[in-house]
């Protein structure tokens, strides 16, 4: 397994900084910088902002984000935070040390994490830093929390079914809502992939937007949460050159990540992200569908 300490010290520093921005303010800015990235790499500039940057040690989620997610973890394990669930609020302003060590030092787990996983040849077969956010998830609850993997029912609630009190994205989960977003941002994905191409970005600009857009959560507004249903439509479009199927995508991602919050987010105590989990997933069946000629 290949292994650069620079960027090892660098995903901790990414860490640091993620955790206090907060989890989803840290992913806001990955989504800004991957659009930074894919106007370099489409205006002839190349890739490395995108590669070293945006999904490098300094806003790859599996660095920044994660790091986040599990300084919030812990937080809320040493009563700093009311929820190890919350990924919204800046880290930084508990005046806690410990807890921006805690995602820095997550953060190098990731690289180390996400390094493994290329190591071990999955990198042709899913989206090794969206499975190694969902690894670094599952360990901080095993560490930080108190509900188990899975999390627990309350009691008189059913797992498949979210309630205010047990939910992900409220205005996001009836299947309808699921279908038409995954359907329609999958479609303009798929075309902005197949416009551009991989070599230009086109595989991460309908991520990235979607990613940036998460900024109007911060402020109250209910926008969709939707890069994992941009993502697999991109990708899916490169591999087929059809539009149709990767919006089909798009709506795969979306369910996909409906199914993960109710399976193990929503009754847990900390974050495990579910469009991680279904951008895993989704790029998974991508994968094996081209493998067996049906794509």
């Amino acid at each position: 397994m290949d292994i650069d300490f620079f960027t090892l010290l660098a995903a901790f520093g990414g860490g640091i900084f993620g955790a206090a921005l907060g989890a989803t303010p840290a992913f806001i800015f990955t989504g800004f910088a991957v659009l930074i990235g894919v106007a370099v790499a489409a205006g002839g500039g190349g890739n490395d902002f995108l590669t070293g940057i945006a999904f490098g040690p300094f806003f790859g989620p599996h660095t920044s984000f994660a790091g986040g997610v599990a300084a919030a973890a812990y937080a809320a394990k040493r009563g700093y935070l009311a929820t190890g669930r919350d990924g919204g609020t800046s880290l930084m302003g508990l005046n806690r040390p410990d807890v921006l060590v805690v995602g820095g030092m997550f953060a190098a787990g990731g690289y180390l994490i996400q390094r493994g996983f290329e190591a071990a040849a999955l990198g042709p077969w899913t989206d090794t830093i969206a499975l190694t956010v969902v690894t670094s998830g599952v360990i901080a609850r095993l560490m930080f929390g108190s509900t188990g993997l899975l999390g627990k029912v309350a009691a008189g609630g059913a797992r498949f079914t979210p309630t205010d009190e047990a939910c992900y994205v409220r205005w996001q989960e009836q299947p309808g809502q699921l279908l038409v977003i995954g359907f329609g941002l999958g479609l303009s994905s798929a075309y902005a992939a197949n416009l551009l191409g991989a070599d230009r970005g086109g595989d991460v600009v309908g991520f990235g937007i979607a990613a940036a857009t998460l900024v109007f959560i911060q402020f109250g507004s209910k926008v969709p949460v939707s890069h994992h249903i941009a993502l697999p439509a991109a990708v899916a479009t490169l591999v087929t050159g059809n539009i149709l199927i990767g919006a089909g995508f798009g709506v795969v991602g979306a369910f996909a990540g409906e199914f993960w919050s109710r399976a193990i987010h929503i009754h847990g105590d900390t974050h495990i992200d579910p469009p991680a989990a279904a951008i895993a997933t989704s790029i998974l069946l991508i994968r094996v569908g081209q493998s067996a000629g049906l794509m």
